[in-house]
């Protein structure tokens, strides 16, 4: 298993990278405040319009460091990387199997079940935590069914069907998962674009990196992020990463969230309404989330399918590293990542 190196993110608006030798330097309003050696670190996401330097830029891409652009407020303007060192028959393979119809559906049911399964294991926890009540029974009953049903779906319709459902009975009951900071942290349902309450601009903020993170897994073991299975194939979309994020979700997205709202590590004040634009983070807020978002991915698990204890952060890798075995027909299926 690789090692896991930091993300750098660089929250404040008006940053500006540059090169100086091997460094990459940080500065604001031409004052350098931090500066790095490039071999520490294994990505770069900037929330901001600033941008970065030729030469920043390709002394990212010489050490294959991906350079993420976000605006302000986490939504994605665009990644640069460097020469991609894939096996090229490992992207035919990946190509071919996603102009099987049965292939691609079979594959596109264990990422719907497996992020079924780990919303129902969400509430399951909670009910073990916290004690139960008949709407949370009722909805883990539900999940289960929804669950099976897709894992049997024959048809990408039905399934987007069945997803859709499962996701409508699980944020109905989200709300009860909150037991701090009720009142400060309401939550009506999944919004977005712009998001409607600080909740929902957490999970999508939490969203946000997920991706990014997959993106970067998948292109570090050779797959295309772009050509996937389940998502709709469009330009620019990531298609691979938006399907392989499905069963992490729940568990490295929603409930990072809940318990940074839980353990009292957000309050109210870390978020403002900022009009057509929603509910937002304020930069104390998105440093606090960041902060904590990168002590979490240091913490230790034991993959369930390697029997291997590695780093959280480290999680989208080891699934993309499967699914390049099972790609290969090293493994006869792709596991998907279940939490406890």
């Amino acid at each position: 298993m690789r090692k896991m190196l930091n993300t750098l993110y660089v929250l404040t608006p008006e940053s500006y990278l540059t090169k100086d030798g091997e460094d990459i330097v940080i500065s604001v309003k031409q004052t350098e405040t931090f500066r790095i050696p490039i071999i520490n670190v294994e990505g770069i996401v900037m929330f901001g319009y600033m941008g970065a330097s030729p030469g920043a830029m390709k002394l990212c891409a010489d050490h294959c460091v991906s350079l993420t652009f976000l605006s302000p407020n986490g939504r994605f303007i665009s990644r640069s990387v460097g020469p991609l060192h894939g096996n090229v028959l490992l992207r035919k393979a990946q190509y071919e199997a996603v102009e099987d119809e049965s292939f691609k559906h079979r594959v596109s049911n264990l990422f719907i079940g497996g992020k079924i399964k780990n919303y129902q294991n969400i509430v399951s926890r909670y009910t073990r935590d916290y004690g139960t009540t008949s709407e949370l029974q009722d909805a883990i009953q539900a999940l289960s069914s929804y669950r099976h049903l897709a894992l049997q779906s024959d048809d990408d319709a039905s399934l987007r069907g069945i997803e859709g459902e499962a996701a409508r009975t699980y944020f109905k009951v989200f709300p009860s998962l909150i037991v701090q900071q009720k009142d400060d942290f309401p939550f009506n349902g999944r919004n977005r674009r712009p998001p409607k309450d600080a909740v929902n601009a957490m999970l999508s903020f939490a969203y946000t990196l997920i991706c990014n993170d997959m993106v970067a897994a998948l292109e570090t073991v050779g797959l295309d992020p772009y050509m996937g299975f389940f998502h709709t194939l469009r330009p620019g979309r990531p298609s691979l990463a938006l399907d392989m994020m499905e069963e992490l979700r729940a568990y490295l997205g929603d409930r990072f969230v809940l318990s940074l709202i839980n353990r009292r590590q957000v309050s109210k004040s870390d978020f403002r309404s900022q009009g057509d634009e929603g509910i937002l983070m304020t930069d104390s807020g998105k440093k606090n989330f960041i902060k904590a978002w990168q002590d979490r991915k240091r913490e230790l698990i034991t993959h369930p399918f390697l029997g291997e204890k590695i780093e959280l952060g480290l999680l989208p890798y080891a699934q993309a590293m499967l699914m390049a075995r099972f790609l290969r027909r090293d493994i006869d299926d792709y596991p998907v990542f279940l939490i406890k």
